[in-house]
């Protein structure tokens, strides 16, 4: 039982980030390779998350001990110093554990982040038909992230060989390259940070405002259609040069499985719509060469992964924007029971708890004042996040809140107080910094979407950024909380993690400069984000920001509120040819089973025979009884689905085991708007 709640954590961490990249990702499609780096990726962050409180805890028993055991050694000479009973942390885990844990974790981290998961990102978007191209293209395109860490190394060595008197070993070069990895994650945590610290609490208060969020979602919607017909733009010049090539590659042309690769790419529905349209008389149809095919690839998978991401945002926002419609309706309801336009499927139990009564009180009344409850918590811990940051490097007195609340539970030996503030300041610095990373406009490339509808590419970044991120920012939480030596300048007994990391003694620069002083700017950035600086400058530079004294964000918005009013009737007008034919089904069933019995019953009452003509009458007639036109238009919606989702057929006939999906519009409204479908599978299998 001494490692049970160790044991627990690591499992929990485990079943968290498995559970997440479920919901994220989609397991069965994408590869293998994919799956288990970015599992690993995102395991290990938790990880540091979820054991870093043990670390601190048992860090402060090993003070105690250490503070003792020097107290014992004063006592001999002078009976002044005063010794006290260190109450051991439960479960007190050996002292070997953490260190082979955080080598084992940090430098996986290292090798995940700088080497694996750059070269598979580089190498899904490569255009190459061979490995050894896709791998010349990934190294390449890796130039920039490789130069910005190879920079700050070479500035580091330059540093140290002008350093009279100092020698180079294995552990100072493994210093440096901590510290370079380190610095440039502190960099970028701490412009997240200058964000997120500000718009986390402040869009959770927006948020509590219906009005608010629903104007602010139809601007988004609007800008997001833009680039909605711009990669419909781009996926229709693709297909275009494909066509054309498709006119001079044929069958035995050594490039024609290289064409064949490409198609392997586009969806069955684009092929169909590629086919049934002519190429322009204009259209060049020059025989490609084969670095022209390289960039037609590459350019392929790019348009595809965006225009599936811009379709999955656009599914996702018309759902939120439609359920803040309803419960601004709601809202002014007398008989307060929450109506939807397009009612959800929920099973028994749910439709007793979660009943339209409950739903009512909380979507217009409770919800409101919870989400106002957690951005005063969300800014109370923001301000006191940025006055640590300033002020953590002054020991006396000590100012930083979090070493303060530390040491009074210290002095207790309240461990558990220990462990649960230490996971609440990190994982609250882990949501500003990471939920920051995919919203920012300059990374709209990358975007973590539900319902299994996020690429690989997306994925990995997202595996990439909490691998940088998430060292720098326990090392600086540790500075914050006084577990730091080199942070408060006195020597004391440092958590396991602080000595795996090490604290390069051989860059002073770094250490007592870059490290102690540049998140001081956190508070800069702050005031930019509380003032929306950046907002307007990007404004003023064409980059559309919302803002509510903007005329440009107005129209926006009214471009925006129309969008959904089309969307709405679209579904609506899905939703009624739905019920019409489940309607004419059930009519049409009853009555053939009717006639059928009754055809029955006459065949057994007389039995005479019949003159040719008779016959052939009765045979027609008979033709014309069997006849089921549900069937007919069972087998129309079949034959018509191969056209794609934007032939209105598509919504209007669909076979009955579809006809329950449909009620569920959350996956209703993307399987109609989605065509480009789920991320592809086998984006390591060209070769």
């Amino acid at each position: 039982m001494v490692l049970g709640i160790f044991l627990t954590e690591i499992v929990v961490a485990f079943c968290l980030a498995a559970t997440l990249l479920y919901k994220y990702g989609n397991i069965f499609r994408q590869h293998i390779i994919v799956t288990i780096s970015v599992l690993i990726a995102w395991y290990f962050s938790l990880l540091i998350v979820f054991i870093l409180p043990l670390d601190v805890s048992s860090t402060v028993f090993r003070q105690c001990v250490e503070q003792n055991i020097h107290n014992k050694t004063n006592s001999n000479s002078t009976t002044t110093a005063p010794i006290h009973s260190c109450k051991e942390p439960w479960p007190n885990v050996p002292e070997h554990v953490f260190p082979n844990l955080w080598r084992i974790v940090y430098w996986t981290s290292q090798c995940l982040t700088w080497l694996i998961l750059p070269l598979m990102q580089s190498y899904i978007k490569a255009g190459d038909f061979t490995v050894q191209g896709k791998l010349k293209s990934a190294l390449i395109d890796n130039a920039i992230y490789y130069g910005s860490y190879l920079f700050i190394c070479g500035i580091l060595l330059i540093y140290i060989a002008l350093k009279p008197g100092f020698d180079l070993d294995g552990q100072k070069l493994k210093a440096i390259a901590s510290s370079a990895s380190n610095t440039w994650g502190l960099f970028l945590l701490v412009l997240l940070l200058g964000y997120a610290l500000v718009e986390v609490p402040r869009g959770l208060w927006n948020a509590s405002k219906p009005g608010y969020t629903l104007n602010y979602s139809y601007f988004k919607v609007a800008k997001l259609s833009l680039d909605k017909c711009e990669a419909e733009e781009t996926v229709d010049d693709i297909l275009e040069s494909l066509q054309a090539a498709t006119v001079s590659i044929g069958p035995g042309h050594p490039y024609h499985c290289n064409l064949e690769t490409i198609f392997q790419k586009i969806p069955a529905e684009l092929k169909d719509r590629m086919n049934r349209r002519q190429l322009p008389d204009d259209t060049p149809t020059d025989t490609p060469s084969e670095k022209a095919l390289i960039r037609l690839h590459r350019q392929t998978i790019k348009a595809l992964q965006t225009l599936q991401r811009i379709e999955t945002q656009w599914g996702i926002l018309v759902e939120k924007i439609i359920d803040l419609e309803d419960i601004a309706r709601n809202q002014i309801s007398e008989d307060k029971r929450f109506k939807s336009t397009f009612p959800k499927r929920r099973s028994i139990p749910l439709l007793i708890i979660y009943s339209p009564v409950v739903e009512w009180y909380w979507k217009c009344v409770i919800k409101s004042y919870v989400q106002k409850a957690a951005a005063v918590c969300a800014g109370c811990l923001s301000a006191a996040v940025v006055w640590s940051e300033v002020t953590f490097f002054n020991k006396s007195p000590v100012l930083s809140l979090f070493a303060q609340f530390l040491n009074l539970a210290r002095n207790n030996y309240d461990y558990f107080t220990v462990e649960v503030l230490s996971m609440l300041i990190i994982a609250y610095l882990c949501y500003c910094a990471y939920s920051t990373v995919l919203k920012i406009r300059v990374l709209n490339l990358y975007y973590l979407a539900p319902h299994h509808q996020t690429n690989e590419y997306s994925l990995i970044f997202s595996g990439m950024m909490l691998c940088r991120l998430t060292p720098p920012m326990c090392l600086n939480f540790l500075g914050l909380i006084h577990m730091d030596s080199h942070i408060i300048k006195t020597h004391i007994l440092e958590t396991y993690y602080t000595q795996v990391m090490g604290h390069m003694d051989v860059i002073s620069i770094t250490s007592d400069g870059f490290n102690v002083y540049f998140p001081m700017a956190i508070l800069a950035f702050c005031l930019s984000t509380y003032f929306s600086l950046g907002s307007r400058l990007l404004s003023m530079l064409g980059f559309q920001q919302f803002l509510d004294d903007d005329e440009f964000t107005m129209d926006l918005v009214d471009e925006g509120q129309e969008l959904i009013k089309r969307e709405r009737r679209k579904r609506q007008r899905a939703e009624d040819s739905m019920c019409r034919r489940r309607e004419f089904q059930e009519r049409f069933s009853t009555s053939n089973s009717a006639s059928r019995y009754k055809m029955s019953r006459q065949s057994t009452d007389t039995v005479r025979p019949l003159k040719r003509d008779e016959s052939v009458e009765s045979a027609r007639a008979g033709l014309l009884r069997d006849f089921d036109p549900a069937e007919y238009y069972i087998g129309m919606a079949s034959n018509v689905d191969s056209y794609g989702a934007n032939n209105s057929f598509d919504r209007d006939y669909q076979p009955d085991d579809l006809y329950e999906d449909r009620i569920d519009n959350s996956r209703t409204f993307v399987r109609n708007t989605n065509r480009v479908g789920p991320p592809p599978r086998g984006l390591f299998d060209d070769i």
